[in-house]
């Protein structure tokens, strides 16, 4: 099984680097992808390798996807491949695990009509003008979608993430 997470610098450590420790724990096999080879940093100073480009992503390869938060998503959901890859997972109903920021990407790319969906508080107006059903909760499961609000809230987000994958 493999897992997918698209970040860019100034991630929120923890919400990078928790999933990535859990999946791993796990035994899924963890890709980092984001905009530009090399690395990323996290608003705390963390450093993760990329290992691969957004540009070489094929979503059918994963199981889930991760989208953690800090100031990455602002650079994340401009990107048409970063929407294109969300879209093809909300197709298949694989799971997608968005907490914080993250779920800006999902906004950008027009998935949250009709959704039960939380959010980092200073995204919820834009959640809610995307159509989502903002629910101010430490996590929200509608169907294979998974929402968090903020790194406090990742035991939570990480027991949910971890049952779609039937763990």
């Amino acid at each position: 099984m493999k897992a997918l997470i698209i970040s860019a610098d100034n991630f929120e450590d923890s919400e990078l680097l928790v999933p990535y420790y859990r999946l791993k724990e796990a035994e899924i096999e963890v890709t980092v992808a984001s905009l530009n080879g090399g690395s990323i940093t996290g608003k705390h100073g963390y450093a993760v390798a990329v290992d691969k480009t957004l540009e070489e992503v094929n979503p059918d390869d994963y199981a889930i996807l991760i989208l953690p938060g800090g100031k990455a998503p602002e650079a994340v959901r401009k990107e048409p491949k970063a929407q294109e890859i969300a879209r093809s997972f909300f197709a298949r109903s694989k799971p997608v695990a968005a907490i914080c920021h993250g779920p800006q990407t999902l906004i950008s790319a027009g998935l949250l009509q009709g959704r039960r969906a939380t959010c980092y508080s200073s995204v919820a107006d834009e959640l809610k003008e995307a159509g989502a059903l903002y629910e101010d909760r430490e996590v929200v499961v509608d169907a294979n979608l998974v929402t968090s609000r903020q790194p406090a809230d990742l035991p939570a987000f990480m027991r949910e993430t971890m049952k779609q994958l039937g763990l």
